[in-house]
């Protein structure tokens, strides 16, 4: 076990200090995040590392869907108006979809945040990953923050030069490769590779990986922290998601005041020692520039590497974990009156402990029941419902669709055997990546018959009718009825498909219209 003295101090002061707030034009101060270790930062790891990889990769992945149709597994291709992703196809008009999965992510995010506050942002934001990733380049080439320190105060020389040099391109790289990756998405990925190297890709290819590069090298490289306290809306929205019962990274001040460097002198002195040291590590680790002891704060994503750090601290000096910790304003209020006699004086930690120093049983902990409370429940229940109802649909929903649309100029014809005729177009929609044959029928209207411009059949309630793989198909059908069976001006009728092969089907209602009778 350490001795207080013997903890490593940081000279790190809070840029985005809650205590002291800079104008908002003021010029940016850097942060040198120091390098934390931890489970958090190790889960931080595993999820950066999921959440690259599939980004980088998921365009290359294939999904064979027959000779008729794309091979790759995720596809939005603009140019047929498809999106693609393993089995599933989405056609224009199922943008519903789309729609429903957005609005589970919103439901999701009001989920997430609500429990455990903004874990969004501390760990899987795109801002969060590739700040992280450009920071591990950055220590790579610079050293831990001390090097960094150093090295931005020293004059430039040559070494100084290659490693700025250096860092840049390698952050150039990383966002050239993240705006490759983007456009991979919507063109067969080694195929656009191909004729990007070649210099024969479309220019809004060039153009697009250009403005993607662009915005990845700055907000990634150069504004870092600067992007989630002045651009991203979340942090000023978020607090109307959280209540008492929400989990969020907080300074437990009720065990840690009065801090102080010499806590056996003061203890000596018969004073109250809380467990901070003041050794300022969890503002060194912050990538926000953040002192968490100053409360919550706008500026801070939750990312828990301030709890890495302290709970390192604690371990040095026999400690017990958790004096920066996820809790919830309940437990933190219940520990507060605990700490100061039910508020009648000022903290004093020998409240909180027990024999040989330790927490006492009397400290509230969190319970994993707390998650379980009407807003979590209504959001779970709802972002549930709407994630069954695209199930539903789309285990439900015809890939074989018709549309007519009935001729009004002239709304008819009179032959000459007296005979009524009137025309429609016809749009068959096959939506598998497969031939398909199909019977085309006509039903209602007595003594109707149809003929298909273009098919050499004599007319006939019923044609079998080709459908080409994942295609929209336009016919243009004649509808004739006897003059001795029109039963008025406007009849009936159903156009009907059917696959009897997948036993699918679908029927359009449409109206026949004739001369109004004589009087």
């Amino acid at each position: 076990m350490l001795k207080t003295s013997d903890i490593e101090t940081f000279d790190a002061t809070a840029v985005n200090s809650a205590r002291v707030r800079q104008p908002l034009y003021a010029a940016r101060k850097k942060i040198f995040p120091k390098r934390a270790e931890g489970r958090f930062r190790r889960f931080k790891w595993l999820v950066m590392l999921v959440t690259l990889g599939i980004y980088y990769l998921t365009p290359w992945l294939r999904w064979d869907r027959g000779p008729h149709a794309p091979d790759q597994a995720v596809l939005v291709d603009l140019a047929n108006r498809r999106f693609y992703f393993f089995p599933i196809e989405i056609w224009p008009q199922e943008l519903y979809f789309v729609a429903g999965l957005l609005i589970m992510a919103g439901f999701g995010l009001f989920l997430v945040t609500s429990t455990i506050g903004r874990a969004w942002c501390g760990y899987a934001c795109p801002q969060t990953v590739w700040v992280d990733l450009f920071l591990v380049i950055e220590r790579a080439i610079e050293g831990d923050r001390n090097a960094r320190i150093r090295l931005d105060a020293a004059p430039w020389s040559a070494g100084k030069l290659a490693k700025r040099v250096s860092k840049h391109a390698v952050w150039l790289a990383v966002a050239m490769a993240t705006g490759g990756a983007w456009i991979f998405y919507f063109a067969d990925a080694p195929t656009l590779l191909h004729a990007l190297v070649t210099g024969r890709a479309a220019a809004v290819a060039y153009i697009t990986v250009a403005i993607l590069t662009a915005t990845t090298y700055v907000f990634g490289g150069l504004m870092r922290e600067q992007v989630c306290t002045y651009m991203c809306p979340w942090p000023r929205i978020q607090a109307a998601m959280l209540d008492e019962n929400s989990l969020t990274v907080t300074y437990n001040d009720w065990r840690g005041e009065p801090r102080t460097r010499h806590a056996k002198k003061a203890a000596a002195a018969g004073q109250a020692v809380g467990d901070c040291v003041d050794c300022n590590a969890c503002v060194a680790v912050c990538p926000m520039g953040i002192d968490i002891r100053d409360g919550q704060q706008l500026e801070c994503i939750t990312c828990a590497l301030c709890i890495d750090a302290c709970d390192s601290v604690m371990d040095k000096l026999g400690k017990d974990r958790g004096l920066i910790a996820y809790a919830t304003l309940a437990e933190y209020d219940s520990n507060m009156a605990l700490a100061t006699a039910g508020g009648t004086s000022a903290v004093d930690p020998r409240r909180v402990r027990g024999a040989g120093g330790r927490l006492s049983d009397k400290v509230a902990t969190f319970h994993l029941g707390n998650l379980l409370r009407p807003r979590t429940l209504i959001y779970l229940g709802a972002w549930s419902l709407v994630g069954l109802g695209l199930l539903f649909a789309l285990l439900t929903r015809d890939r074989l669709q018709m549309s007519v649309l009935a001729d009004r100029n002239p709304q008819f014809v009179v032959l000459a055997d007296g005979a009524i005729r009137n025309g429609y177009t016809v749009k068959l929609l096959n939506m598998v990546p497969e031939l398909r044959t199909i019977t085309m029928s006509l039903e209602g209207l007595p003594g109707g018959e149809m003929t298909i411009v273009g098919m050499n059949q004599p007319a006939g309630r019923s044609f079998i009718v080709e459908l080409e793989p994942d295609r929209l198909k336009t016919l243009r059908v004649y509808v004739r009825q006897p003059r001795g069976e029109v039963a008025g001006a406007t009849q009936h009728v159903r156009f009907s498909v059917q696959d009897k092969s997948s036993s699918e089907s679908d029927h359009y209602d449409a109206t026949f219209d004739a001369p109004e009778p004589s009087p």
